[in-house]
């Protein structure tokens, strides 16, 4: 088989992340498929990135960030402007988002352009998508089609307009996913907080694979080969910034997916022990940029935005 990477689209959100803390106030393009679209170019694979961006400062500030990066970029129009999120600490260190009208009112349109792309595409990968709109996941499913999909729910408290509307959703597409990722804070806002039952539901509705992300708990892998775990990647330096850990856990596990699942338990266990290596390099760094153990000393262009 050939090992020439094919392409992945991404579809989801892009956002400038508006960082206030005691040393000002400082601005860093975000937003969960960004970052998964960035992570996977930056991981060899060609990206196309779909996504809700305004014609303002805003707006081409990501188009920059994303060209920079090598990621093709195929923009929805917003009435509404670029997304934003008002990014602080929360008491226990952890990142609280406040989100404005754009992002709370994202809208993916599938266009010529964009419906040529996920025909061609090996995989897509979908996060942070508005799953709580009945004709957004209608769309997506259209446009989508039978290209093999990776999801990651990602629901945001700020962005979430219907708890049960975004289940039934984001369920509907997950029963034919190659792969869903999930983490503590999705079993939380969308089920009852039990990361284990919320990995055996996906599986009875067909999910192919579940990755379930625990924080300081490492993760878990189900598969039809088996049930792999990884403990938290211990690589030197202090962690910086945690924000960008999912998304680049998502990015490398779909970078290992792109031609094939692996075919074997260790290639599995491979897959998930780089992606949580990849994750932690990522959290040597402020912002969503993926990292790897091999570019950690690196003086790379765009950490903070371009």
């Amino acid at each position: 088989m050939s090992t020439e990477k094919r392409g992945v689209v991404v579809i989801g959100d892009a956002l400038i992340d508006e960082i206030r803390d005691s040393s000002g106030i400082r601005e860093l393009v975000g937003g969960a498929a960004l970052n998964v679209a960035v992570g996977l170019r930056r991981l060899g694979v060609p990206v196309t990135l779909i996504a809700m961006i305004g014609a303002d400062a805003a707006g081409d500030h990501i188009r920059e960030y994303l060209s920079d990066h090598g990621v093709t970029l195929i923009d929805s129009p917003s009435k509404y402007g670029s997304s934003r999120a008002i990014v602080q600490r929360a008491a226990d260190g952890e990142p609280e988002y406040v989100f404005n009208e754009a992002a709370q009112r994202r809208s993916i349109r599938y266009s010529d352009a964009a419906l040529d792309a996920l025909s061609d595409a090996a995989l897509v990968a979908v996060s942070c998508f508005p799953f709580d709109v009945e004709a957004e996941v209608t769309a997506l499913s259209d446009a989508v089609g039978e290209t093999r999909l990776v999801i990651d729910p990602n629901p945001r408290a700020g962005m979430l307009h219907d708890r049960a509307d975004f289940v039934r959703g984001f369920e509907a597409l997950a029963s034919r996913a190659e792969l869903v990722k999930v983490g503590f804070d999705d079993a939380v806002l969308l089920y009852d907080g039990d990361l284990d039952a919320l990995r055996e539901r996906l599986r009875e509705l067909g999910t192919g694979a579940v990755l379930a992300t625990a924080g300081a708990d490492g993760a878990v892998l189900e598969t039809d080969a088996g049930e792999f775990t990884a403990p938290i990647a211990t690589l030197p330096g202090p962690v910086i910034d945690t924000v960008g850990a999912g998304d680049a856990t998502l990015a490398a596990v779909a970078e290992g997916l792109v031609d094939e699942r692996p075919s074997s338990d260790a290639g599995w266990q491979r897959l998930l022990d780089r992606a949580m290596l990849i994750a932690a390099a990522t959290c040597r760094a402020e912002g969503g940029l993926l990292r790897t153990p091999e570019s950690l000393a690196e003086s790379d262009r765009g950490v903070s935005g371009s």
